[in-house]
């Protein structure tokens, strides 16, 4: 089958179409049929490199890929529930295959667990659905599980204009939110009031103490988050779904510290799959409390210039790579 794959850690241009076996559908296994895909800073991050040795090892060449919307082509004996035909999406583990290699979704099929995956949402298409389960479920456990956001309260969003913050905004606001501050780029602030933000600054001319105190952050961006952290009231929650990974053991460290010193800790956590919070996301989607956002569109062939385009930066929402 055909699938995005890498021989070497460096630029996007390392990235090209190549050809790898097909998934063999286990017993407790659907084969999907891949339709479209996103690019994530998890995977720029691994394809560059950036990451300590001990956290890359996997033989080459590999793969790249987290979310997925496709079609049902093959279901194992022992599962039910599914049958061909239906659309759905969901999120990969890090469950490896024979080489070794964790499982990713820039291919034409992948055979996945069934709580993995969930029915796609009926009113989106397929690009647009796949701009939803990372940034989606990574909202939705940051806001309800990590910071138990309660009606009413404030919050900050960094990076609100990008995958995860364009939902962090939405799902705030559907969770009851009593005001939500977005921090963005110039160029993408008027975007993020219309996601629904209440308030929109732009981070290269704002001081974090301007800002005023709140009562939970969201935070995307990874750098800076010591001064983040002062900005919330007695009691709040940060959480950080990214860190600066130029100073990883720093970054880790501080994040670990926050949880020693105060209570206004710092979270952090790596998304997981899970089919509740699918099913969960795909309702919001129907019922349009949550708006895809497609920032660019690229095919199979020219996933290079869609991690180029990632990594460019401004990108409003998520770049999607269509595969079927």
């Amino acid at each position: 089958m055909r699938a995005a794959l890498f021989d070497r850690f460096g630029p996007p241009d390392v990235l090209y179409e190549g050809r790898v076996p097909a998934p063999v559908t286990a017993a407790d296994e659907i084969l999907v049929r891949v339709g479209a895909t996103t690019v994530n800073g998890g995977e720029v991050i691994v394809r560059s490199g950036g990451l300590p040795p001990w956290f890359m090892r996997a033989p080459f060449p590999r793969q790249t890929g987290l979310d997925f919307v496709g079609e049902v082509v093959d279901v194992g004996a022992a599962v039910t529930g599914y049958s061909p035909g239906d659309r759905v999406w969901g999120l990969l583990d890090e469950k490896p295959d024979a080489r070794g290699q964790p499982l990713r979704s820039l291919a034409e099929y992948v055979a996945v667990r069934p709580d993995q995956v969930s029915p796609a949402p009926e009113t989106l298409s397929v690009p647009e659905a796949a701009t939803l389960p990372v940034g989606g479920l990574t909202a939705l456990v940051a806001l309800r599980r990590k910071a138990r956001l309660r009606p009413g309260e404030r919050v900050l969003v960094r990076g609100a204009a990008g995958g995860v913050g364009s939902a962090a905004v939405q799902v705030a606001k559907a969770l009851g939110a009593g005001e939500v501050i977005g921090l963005a780029s110039g160029p993408t602030t008027g975007f993020v009031g219309e996601l629904g933000a209440d308030r929109v600054l732009d981070y290269r001319s704002t001081v974090p103490r301007e800002i005023g105190t709140v009562d939970v952050v969201i935070d995307t961006v990874g750098t800076d988050l010591g001064a983040y952290r002062r900005l919330l009231e007695p009691g709040g929650r940060m959480v950080a779904v990214r860190f600066d990974t130029a100073r990883p053991v720093r970054a880790l460290g501080g994040i670990a510290m926050s949880g020693v010193h105060g209570t206004s800790r710092i979270r952090f956590f790596r998304g997981r799959p899970e089919r509740a919070l699918l099913d969960e996301l795909a309702r919001m989607a129907d019922a349009g409390d949550l708006r895809p956002v497609v920032g660019a569109a690229y095919e199979l062939a020219d996933v290079a210039q869609a991690h180029r385009r990632f990594e460019s930066g401004g990108v409003r929402g998520k770049v999607v790579v269509t595969v079927g």
